[in-house]
């Protein structure tokens, strides 16, 4: 089955992305404001140009990209995706939208944005993705990610589905899509750092009022030289600390050796202050 693959925003070239670098930027280090207008400018574009000529009537099901324990960025845009695609529907006569999740079995910790086409799906390709196939029989299925650079996540999914035996309507939807194959796809890590060039560049979106935490800040803190981490711990609330701590067992990261230092650290600190676990 081929799917409908639908982005929002084409790249063609490195001088107009047609959206801000430092706004996706913040986006995927947890700014959820910026992921609220992603997510509803994804929702909207997928109406104009898709659903207002071709209709859903029966139900269907937004996925977001795959994870284990802790979400990726995409999950929150996904969250405003769905309260705007909502509405669309409620109006029209169509039904609420459903959610599922694709489980994965995530078997690197390098910073794959960095890396070429080949090489991701080399990595990527050692993971298994897992859905519930018995909840999406005869619905349309929304698959949702935030980028597409050389499609590697894509046929990691549609590997599933075959290997699911998914005989459904699929859709894969992108907030961005990379056009132009002769820019390298390190490009997508160009977009990631454009405005956080070190730990203390997150200091401004965690305390900024709009913060939802996913698997990338988390990753980028625990990696950070020892130094930076300890100096940035000291800034950082009670809450912060812990929900830290808690998502970093969540994802197993205590047996990443990298990542040792920093979280035996973040460990002894909770221990040490008396911070109380709700």
């Amino acid at each position: 089955m081929i799917p409908y693959t639908y982005s929002l925003h084409k790249i063609h070239n490195t001088d107009h992305f047609g959206f801000e670098a430092d706004d996706y930027s913040r986006f995927k280090f947890g700014d959820e404001q910026v992921a609220r207008s992603f997510g509803k400018d994804l929702a909207d574009g997928f109406i104009r140009y898709y659903l207002t000529e071709n209709f859903i009537t029966g139900q269907i099901v937004v996925i977001s990209s795959p994870y284990c324990f802790i979400p990726t960025a995409t999950f929150a845009m996904k969250n405003y995706f769905v309260s705007q695609l909502n509405r669309w529907l409620v109006e029209h006569g169509g039904l609420v939208v459903q959610e599922a999740k694709v489980h994965r079995t995530i078997t690197y910790k390098e910073d794959y944005g960095a890396l070429s086409a080949e090489d991701r799906m080399t990595l990527i390709g050692n993971d298994s993705f897992h859905i519930d196939k018995d909840f999406l029989e005869g619905k349309t299925l929304l698959f949702l990610d935030d980028i597409k650079i050389t499609g590697s996540h894509e046929r990691m999914i549609l590997k599933m589905v075959k290997e699911y035996g998914l005989k459904n309507d699929i859709h894969m939807l992108y907030f961005a899509e990379l056009m132009n194959k002769e820019i390298h796809p390190n490009v997508e890590n160009h977009l990631n750092y454009h405005q956080v060039k070190s730990i203390f560049d997150l200091e401004e979106i965690i305390q900024g009022g709009n913060f939802c935490i996913n698997t990338r800040i988390v990753k980028y803190i625990l990696n950070c030289d020892f130094n930076s981490f300890s100096i940035f711990l000291e800034r950082q609330s009670t809450d912060f600390i812990n929900n830290l701590y808690d998502l970093s067992l969540g994802n197993s990261y205590h047996t990443i050796e990298s990542y040792s230092e920093n979280l035996n650290y973040l460990k002894n600190y909770i221990h040490n202050n008396n911070y109380k676990l709700i």
